[in-house]
């Protein structure tokens, strides 16, 4: 349970939103039971999540932020190329801002592991949840 009551940016992907509803709900009940606040935008695809975050992050009206999202594997490595992509981005907008932002931007094989992903001991929504609030805590 966080020690503080903090309010969180969470920010999806509408891409493949039959995936990122589940991960909405599975990072709002982490949030409910830790007590936080949060808000949810919507963009279209994942690798517009950081450039969300970079503008609502910088107004400092949250403590932190979540990045939920799918990437599929396609025919290429593009998948691998854009999580790549997101994941350097959200690290510098943590490190610039002072504030953590949780990964939960899923880059799978197949929507079968991605929804697998989403409840159970492989929630990455909730720890994505789990890590901003133990940086939050410890602030």
């Amino acid at each position: 349970m966080a020690k503080k009551k903090f309010k969180i940016l969470i920010v999806a992907s509408d891409f493949y939103s039959n995936i990122t509803s589940k991960m909405i709900a599975s990072a709002e009940e982490e949030l409910k039971k830790n007590k936080c606040s949060f808000d949810i935008l919507r963009v279209n695809g994942s690798l517009e999540i950081p450039t969300m975050i970079a503008i609502k992050i910088k107004k400092n009206k949250y403590d932190g932020a979540i990045a939920l999202g799918c990437i599929i594997k396609g025919q290429t490595n593009h998948n691998e190329v854009i999580a790549n992509t997101i994941a350097t981005s959200l690290l510098n907008i943590s490190v610039e801002n002072l504030k953590p932002v949780g990964n939960a931007v899923l880059s799978c094989n197949n929507l079968t592991l991605a929804l697998a992903r989403t409840k159970g001991s492989k929630n990455r929504p909730a720890e994505a949840v789990k890590a901003i609030i133990s940086v939050l805590d410890n602030i």
